[in-house]
């Protein structure tokens, strides 16, 4: 019997991330759901276990290196290799302060859970990423981190200017290039994603779309058949410029 594909979704207790699960686990991956908070993460797991999918919990802080070599560790010890990695943690701090009063923790603190997170994750998964044929890393950033459209005035991304959460999304952006350079070779794809814009507590609820919405452009990209080029941006319409 052929063992069931692995995926492992990041910041998935709620939102996006747990409507990924789900959307991941109803096609029959086993699904690792990744939550830093124990009580929720469990709470959440319970949920979609009473459907009969096979999801089970992983604690993971993307912000420290020691929480996520363990959790690196435990997968490992629990499956021989994975098929999908989902970096969907991410944080918004402030929509609000022009960047000449916006405060530097914030921006280090979106920094550390937006760029330094998946870089952490990644490395400490890749391992396992290895061990699976034709793996896939998705990378979920935004829309707003496209220097082409933020510079675009006649777009409603030309007009706003969140430069902590922005250009977080932006140096994600080059860290998604940089690692399906070099991953390439071991044909494992990686996409940046754009959710399209989600009611979810980072925006306050204020999207237009809903969770389940917004799962389903990355697990279009994270199970598509087509031959899509590593290294792209994606959104809800399809590709995105830099």
């Amino acid at each position: 019997m052929n063992s069931p594909k692995t995926a492992l979704v990041t910041g998935a207790n709620k939102g996006i991330g747990f409507a990924t699960v789900k959307a991941l686990a109803r096609q029959g991956y086993r699904v690792w759901l990744g939550s830093r908070d124990a009580a929720l993460g469990n709470a959440a797991v319970q949920k979609l276990r009473t459907e009969g999918l096979d999801v089970r919990l992983l604690l993971i802080d993307v912000t420290g290196d020691t929480s996520v070599q363990q959790a690196a560790a435990l997968l490992a010890a629990e499956t021989p290799h994975l098929n999908l990695l989902i970096n969907n943690a991410g944080i918004s701090l402030d929509l609000v302060s022009p960047p000449s009063i916006e405060s530097l923790e914030n921006v280090r603190q979106t920094y550390e859970v937006n760029v330094f997170g998946p870089i952490r994750v990644t490395q400490s998964f890749l391992p396992l990423l290895k061990a699976a044929p034709q793996a896939r890393i998705i990378m979920v950033s935004s829309i707003v981190g496209s220097i082409t459209l933020s510079q675009d005035k006649s777009t409603v991304y030309g007009q706003v200017n969140y430069m902590g959460y922005s250009s977080s999304k932006s140096a994600l952006n080059a860290v998604i290039v940089a690692f399906a350079k070099e991953l390439e070779p071991l044909e494992i794809k990686v996409y940046a994603i754009e959710p399209g814009h989600i009611k979810t507590d980072l925006n306050g609820n204020t999207g237009t779309l809903s969770p389940d919405e917004g799962a389903a452009v990355s697990v279009k990209y994270a199970t598509t058949t087509d031959d899509l080029p590593t290294g792209s941006f994606f959104g809800p319409q399809g590709v995105l410029p830099w």
